[in-house]
């Protein structure tokens, strides 16, 4: 453990400062060119398999009402539509017909990955008995990690154009920049439990590994298939809450053992194609404490970034038939500083 002047006390089971005092990958720094060395070797066979879903999927905000469908619109061009616009309306005798647009993009809408920026927690960190708003490492809330005070100044209609929010650190381009590739192995839960909403805890966890001969290693990308995403890709952008509540395995964030695991386990990020990897909410427990406790666990206390909405059914059926469950994952975010969110197009090889 290395201190820190941003904080003196660490959480417990936190690896705060093991990666060095200002580290902002947290455990992607176990993605070394040896773990890429050992995604390449499982490539056998060739095929590629695109991970995402397409951007405008689930459909509605009825998964999340604080997020929404992508906007596409064109751009201009000297005050007109640059959409199928005629050059030749500009200079004479041109031939070009150009297209331009432009995108509003609510980061964590569909397929994506979570910054460390993305969920921080209460806890006191200069050991003063007062817990203040701290991100992994110890970074912090409105220094590091700023936002406006203004609603005006939030949303897709602010008063503002101007960018109003930023993670000074922690943002999503660190984990682009590490390039996020290396070796992936794939938990075939709905293999095991089915399309029911089924709660998975280390017990389960465990079982679905040993039966399936699974061997996680440190450094590997964990990839959690639940057939969630496949069941919203059926839906046609026309999810149903009701239905989708009902679907799929969820990561138990309530469960010691299942989170001691993670630690133990050395896996350098977690994707899961479900909504959130984890229940939301998590069950009940008096007296404490997150909402989101594996988010919590993994991007607050070990730098693990969570994946979310992946599209991993194809992928998982192909390694299931084939006896695989090792594959070479590529899937870098958007290099977009200061974003705490990344729609990513993960492409798995095998």
């Amino acid at each position: 453990m290395t201190s820190s002047p941003r904080w003196k006390r660490r959480p417990p089971g936190a690896n705060w400062g093991d990666f060095g005092p200002d580290d902002q990958l947290g455990r992607l720094n176990l993605l070394t060119p040896e773990k890429v060395r050992q995604g390449v070797a499982e490539v056998r066979d060739g095929r590629s398999f695109c991970l995402s879903l397409p951007l405008d999927y689930p459909g509605g905000n009825v998964l999340n009402p604080n997020r929404h469908p992508p906007v596409l619109r064109p751009t201009l061009r000297q005050g007109r539509v640059n959409f199928n616009f005629r050059l030749a309306d500009l200079v004479a005798d041109r031939s070009d017909v150009l297209s331009d647009d432009l995108a509003i993009l609510h980061l964590q809408y569909s397929t994506q990955w979570d910054s460390l920026a993305h969920v921080g927690s209460l806890f006191d960190a200069d050991g003063d008995g007062l817990p203040e708003a701290v991100y992994y490492n110890g970074y912090r809330a409105h220094h590091d990690v700023r936002g406006p005070d203004a609603p005006g100044d939030a949303g897709a209609h602010g008063t503002q154009l101007a960018s109003t929010s930023s993670a000074q650190a922690l943002g999503i381009e660190h984990m682009a920049e590490k390039a996020v590739q290396g070796r992936a192995v794939m938990v075939d839960l709905h293999a095991h439990f089915g399309d029911g909403r089924t709660l998975v805890g280390y017990e389960q966890l465990a079982q679905v590994l040993a039966a399936d001969k699974v061997v996680v290693e440190p450094g590997d990308i964990l990839c959690l298939h639940t057939g969630f995403a496949q069941a919203v890709l059926a839906m046609g952008r026309e999810p149903s809450h009701e239905t989708l509540e009902q679907t799929g395995c969820v990561l138990d964030g309530r469960d010691d053992a299942l989170l001691q695991w993670i630690t133990d386990s050395g896996i350098a990020a977690i994707a899961a194609d479900n909504y959130a990897v984890e229940a939301y909410p998590a069950t009940h427990r008096a007296g404490c404490c997150a909402a989101l406790p594996l988010h919590e666990h993994c991007l607050f206390k070990l730098g693990v970034h969570l994946g979310e909405l992946w599209w991993l059914t194809p992928l998982a059926r192909h390694l299931r038939a084939a006896g695989r469950s090792r594959f070479l994952l590529t899937a870098p975010p958007l290099r977009l500083p200061g974003a705490v969110g990344s729609p990513v197009t993960p492409v798995g090889t095998t």
